[in-house]
Order: C-alpha cells, then sequence, then structure tokens
C-alpha cells in the first residue's frame, strides 16, 4: 500500500527513539503493563507517535486488563488498516496506522468484553501520543 507520509527507514531511525521504532517500523511489542497509557483516563485524542495520525478518542478507551491499551474503535474508518499477521505460529489481526504505515497492534474479536463492537484494538502505547482535550 501506498501512503500519504512515506520516509526511508534511516530518516524514520533518525525520528523515533530505538524502542519507538523497534514497535512502529518493525512491528514489535511492548512490555504488557509497562505503557504510558494502559490504564490512563485523560480525556483526549490518541494519535499515531510516527505521523500524528488522529486513531482514538478517549471514548473509546476500555479497561480491558490485558496489559495494553484497548479501545473498541477507531476515531475514523480510514484512520487505521487492517492485515492479517501469521507471525509465531499464528493468525491475528495486525492495526497499522492508514497514514504512514506504522504498526500500531492488534484487533481481537468476539471476546465478549461489553461494548458496542465486541472488538477490542490492543495498541502499544509506545505507538500513541495522547493529546489531552481542552478544559
Amino acid at each position: 500500500m501506498t501512503y500519504e507520509v512515506t520516509k526511508s527507514e534511516d530518516e524514520w531511525r533518525a525520528e523515533l527513539s530505538p524502542q519507538e521504532y523497534r514497535v512502529l517500523r518493525q512491528a514489535g511489542t511492548e512490555a504488557a503493563f509497562t505503557g504510558e497509557y494502559t490504564d490512563t483516563e485523560t480525556v483526549g485524542v490518541y494519535k499515531c507517535r510516527a505521523c500524528g495520525n488522529e486513531l482514538f478518542r478517549s471514548d473509546t478507551k476500555f479497561h480491558s486488563h490485558c496489559g495494553w491499551p484497548s479501545f473498541f474503535d477507531p476515531a475514523d474508518s480510514k484512520a487505521v488498516e487492517v492485515l492479517q499477521d501469521r507471525s509465531f505460529g499464528m493468525v491475528r489481526t495486525e492495526v497499522r496506522c492508514a497514514r504512514c504505515g506504522s504498526h500500531l497492534g492488534h484487533v481481537f474479536e468476539g471476546e465478549g468484553y461489553p461494548t458496542p463492537t465486541d472488538q477490542r484494538y490492543c495498541i502499544n502505547s509506545i505507538s500513541l501520543t495522547l493529546e489531552p482535550a481542552e478544559e
């Protein structure tokens, strides 16, 4: 897929910390329960750390107790793209930023959470920045 924001791997490395690069550009995962936004309840907008694209809003965030921030719906249906991920011997659905292609996490369905979509977008905190709402 062609993305609106395209940069060379050297440019991404220069802009992102080594851990950000590992997760966002190499589809890594941060350790569970270590991310900045796992339990955050701040009202605001979550954006892609790599390009600033609006991804999720705090009113769709919920406590799934899985170790990563969880959302039940993207801010806009075109904000993220989903792809089949067959890494590590399993089949999952990867979530990427639709603007720059950065890895965000995975989405799971049918887990029984009491959300309107029955989906859990399990997103790495390091893939996000939170823009708090103005008071």
